[in-house]
């Protein structure tokens, strides 16, 4: 079964997905959208804190772990243990790594082999799939 469509702890119809959501937050986290680079306020932020799941409030990512990667968007190096899932992304004539929220399926971004030590990963997330909250 594709992870997308699997049920997940925090479900909502589309309907209501549309009520709760921008249409900008929308097209990313339900749509699979992306947001124009260095479009988010949430790129610059550097306060201490966590950054949530946009779509249902899931802790994702602490601020420890957020670094300038020069894309555009913002970036981790690791998520909060079993924060998020992964499956390989064929859209677009590319083969990249997607990332979701595991709670509720919300599409955050991507995963690639080229980030920082001690994981070597980078988190690239869209800011619009992000809420933060100041430690």
């Amino acid at each position: 079964m594709d992870d997308r469509t699997r049920p997940f702890p925090f479900a909502l119809s589309d309907a209501e997905w549309r009520a709760r959501l921008s249409p900008a937050q929308y097209a990313v986290l339900r749509a699979h959208g992306t947001e124009p680079p260095g479009s988010c306020g949430l790129l610059a932020e550097k306060r201490p804190g966590t950054f949530r799941c946009a779509g249902c409030g899931q802790p994702l990512f602490e601020s420890g772990g957020k670094f300038e990667s020069g894309t555009g968007w913002p970036s981790f190096d690791m998520p909060l243990p079993g924060a998020v899932a992964t499956l390989i992304d064929t859209r677009h004539g590319m083969i990249r790594e997607e990332v979701h929220c595991a709670n509720c399926g919300s599409h955050l971004g991507h995963v690639f082999p080229d980030g920082p030590p001690p994981t070597g990963l980078r988190y690239c997330i869209n800011g619009l799939a992000l809420d933060f909250a100041p430690a």
